[in-house]
Order: C-alpha cells, then sequence, then structure tokens
C-alpha cells in the first residue's frame, strides 16, 4: 500500500474500499489499533474522506462518533484533501524572529493561495504554518513531505517548490 496514493481521492469503482479493507485487515479490525489504521488510510487518500471514516467505522465495529472523534483530535489527521507535496512552514519564536512570515508570502504569492486557502486547486500543493518543527538551530525552518530545509530563504524555497512544479503555475485562475 506505500506509496499508493488515490487520484481526488477516489478508487476505481468497484474497488472503491479495497485499500482500505486490506488495511482493516492487516490490523485486524481490532479497535485500540485505530490511530494506525488511520495514518495509513490517510496515505492512501491523503486526507480522511467523511464516508471512508464510515466505513472504518462500520469495517472495526466502532461508533462514527469515535471514529471522528479520533481523526479530530489528533492534529497529524485531515479531514480535508492535501496537496501530493505538504510544505510546513515553522512560526514559532526561533523561526519567527528569523522572518518566517517572509517565507510564508513568499510561498502563499508563488502557489496563488488566497486568504485562508491552504491548498492549490490542483492539489499538487498543501501550505500548512506549525509553531515548531523542532529545529530550533536551523531557522527558520520549513519541509516538504517531511525534508527539512533549514536556515530558509523565500528563494530558497521558492525555487524547491519551481522545481517540484516543473514551472507550472497552480494559483486559482
Amino acid at each position: 500500500m506505500e506509496g499508493s496514493v488515490v487520484a481526488n481521492g477516489e478508487l476505481s469503482c468497484g474497488r472503491r474500499f479495497a485499500a482500505v479493507n486490506e488495511i482493516l485487515e492487516r490490523h485486524q479490525r481490532r479497535p485500540e489499533r485505530l490511530v494506525a489504521v488511520l495514518q495509513e488510510v490517510q496515505e492512501v487518500y491523503r486526507y480522511l474522506p467523511e464516508e471512508v471514516l464510515q466505513y472504518v467505522a462500520t469495517g472495526m465495529g466502532l461508533s462514527p462518533a469515535k471514529v471522528f472523534g479520533v481523526a479530530t483530535f489528533y492534529e497529524n489527521f485531515s479531514l480535508e484533501p492535501k496537496g501530493k507535496y505538504v510544505i510546513r512552514c515553522c512560526d514559532g519564536t526561533a523561526c519567527h524572529v528569523h522572518s518566517s512570515d517572509e517565507i510564508l508570502t513568499a510561498v502563499r504569492d508563488r502557489l496563488g493561495l488566497k486568504e485562508g486557502q491552504t491548498t492549490t486547486s490542483d492539489l499538487m500543493f498543501t501550505l500548512e504554518t506549525v509553531a515548531c518543527l523542532g529545529a530550533c538551530a536551523l531557522a527558520p525552518v520549513v519541509t516538504i513531505n517531511g525534508e527539512v530545509y533549514g536556515q530558509a530563504t523565500p528563494e530558497k524555497i521558492v525555487a524547491i517548490i519551481d522545481e517540484l512544479a516543473g514551472g507550472k503555475e497552480h494559483g486559482e485562475n
């Protein structure tokens, strides 16, 4: 299942929940494995679609409220679609005093993200602001799909985005 991402959260017809079934079976449908199940499901879909949460609840013998509660409790779970590349920009104290706000502005501008929008319309990029990435000595810090970029500058991060995008624009048009 690793590395298999489902385009726009959809599986081919007739196999819609096949990936979820494999995950449930691997975890023996044990309720105490719910967090691990949701982590794997999110790897497949890039987020946790409501219908999949319902399916997981039924498949594990749990109430939908319990599954939804766990999915909304943990910050790493998302109920909204995320881009192929998730950019996390630290705005903790160390990063903030090293101008992380300039990086955020440059990334938003490059991606064409409007105020309140975090993901490009083509689901290529998601931008998240985080309180701390735990690498304060490297401030300002940005991660892209978990890869750490320390002593980041707006120019460096925009250049990386350009490389990932292959030169394509990703804003709302």
